[in-house]
C-alpha cells in the first residue's frame, strides 16, 4: 500500500528559517525575521511577503547563500523520521516556499524522495532580488501534493502532513493525519495532532 509524508522545511525538518540565516550577512536578519515572522501566523500574504524578503537579498554572492545553506542545522530527529517513515513504506517529499539552494543537499543529507522549493535568480554569481517557482503562492502545497497524490496512487487516508505556519494550511486540507510541529496558533487549529517539542521523532508515535 503506498504511503506519502509530506514535510515542510524551514522550521519542521530544518531548525530556523533559511532566509533568516542568508540575512544575517547583510545585517538585515530582524528585518527579515519580523516579515516571515507575520508570514508564518497568516497575517501576510505569502507571495508578497516571500517577493518582500527576498527582495532584501539582493547583492548577496550566491556562492556564500548556498555555503551558509550547506550548513543549515536540521531539527532534532529530522534523519529519524525520514527513515523510520520510509521502513513503515512512506515516500517522504519535502515542500517549502524557501528556496532549492536549501532544500537540495538538505534533503539528499536526510534521504527525502524529493524536494519541491522556490529558485533565487542570480546573475554573474550575485542575487538579483528576485525569486520564481511553484511554491510561492499560499495554495501552492495544496496544489502539489494533489498532484503528487495522483503520481502515486495515494488517497488523502494514506497520507501525513507535517508543518509550522499558514502557507501549510493548504496541503493540511488534502490529508487525514495533519501534524502541527512546533506550529503556529492557525495551523494548529487545523491539525490532528500536534507536537510542541522540537523532536521529529515523536511523529513516529502517530503513525
Amino acid at each position: 500500500m503506498a504511503k506519502l509524508a509530506v514535510f515542510d522545511f524551514d522550521s519542521t525538518l530544518m531548525d530556523g528559517e533559511t532566509i533568516d540565516f542568508l540575512a544575517v550577512p547583510l545585517g538585515l536578519e530582524e528585518q527579515v525575521a519580523a516579515i516571515t515572522e507575520r508570514a508564518m501566523a497568516g497575517e501576510l500574504d505569502f507571495y508578497k511577503s516571500l517577493k518582500a524578503r527576498v527582495a532584501l537579498l539582493e547583492g548577496l554572492e550566491e556562492q556564500k547563500v548556498n555555503d551558509i545553506c550547506a550548513s543549515l542545522p536540521m531539527m532534532p530527529g529530522a534523519a529519524e523520521v525520514v527513515t523510520g517513515l520510509k521502513e513503515r513504506g512512506y515516500t517522504v517529499i519535502c515542500f517549502s516556499g524557501g528556496f532549492r539552494n536549501a532544500t537540495k543537499p538538505a534533503c539528499e543529507k536526510l534521504g527525502v524522495n524529493a524536494d519541491f522549493s522556490n529558485f533565487l535568480h542570480a546573475e554573474n554569481g550575485i542575487l538579483t532580488g528576485q525569486v520564481g517557482g511553484e511554491m510561492m503562492y499560499s495554495e501552492a502545497k495544496g496544489d502539489m501534493i494533489v498532484r503528487m497524490q495522483k503520481l502515486l496512487g495515494v488517497g488523502r487516508e494514506d497520507t501525513l502532513v507535517v508543518g509550522d505556519g499558514a502557507n501549510d494550511l493548504s496541503m493540511f486540507a488534502h490529508a487525514d493525519t495533519r501534524v502541527a510541529f512546533c506550529a503556529k496558533e492557525v495551523l494548529k487549529e487545523a491539525a490532528t495532532h500536534c507536537v510542541d517539542v522540537k523532536d521529529l521523532r515523536e511523529i513516529l508515535k502517530i503513525v
